[in-house]
């Protein structure tokens, strides 16, 4: 038996999950956690962090959107830095991959507000991405 994942939205999916723990040899592990981020989430993430990274100068930088990545996650969720082994800074932090749907809904909003107080001019495909989440959480 191999890895298995279940959404649990409707009875169905709940009866075959429960059908897969019946059937689940000594020593497998269950974990009921939220679903993670959506791939819209994402889509609008990568637009958003492209466009402040080519609107934006950071303490006299131009950064990468992998850069706004992390200093938007690490923003969001008050990490900590630590000295790295050569020299500069680590930031101990939460991969975005892992976080919820209400999460990274948190870290667009962080986003948002960073950029209207910027003036970032949104992109067609930040935008869209907008527009799908307002309907997918509707």
């Amino acid at each position: 038996m191999g890895k298995q994942a279940f959404v649990l939205s409707h009875p169905a999916a709940r009866s075959k999950a429960i059908e897969a723990i019946r059937c689940a040899p000594d020593g497998f592990c269950v974990e009921v956690k939220p679903a993670t981020r959506s791939i819209l989430q994402n889509a609008r993430l990568w637009a958003m962090l492209t466009d402040i990274s080519r609107q934006v100068e950071w303490h006299g930088l131009k950064l990468a959107p992998e850069d706004w990545k992390h200093i938007f996650s690490a923003g969001l969720k008050k990490q900590r830095a630590v000295p790295g082994l050569d020299g500069g800074f680590v930031v101990l932090g939460q991969s975005t991959s892992k976080m919820t749907k209400a999460e990274m809904s948190e870290l667009q909003e962080l986003m948002s507000a960073f950029g209207a107080e910027r003036d970032v001019q949104w992109s067609e495909p930040a935008e869209q991405g907008y527009e799908s989440l307002v309907r997918e959480f509707a």
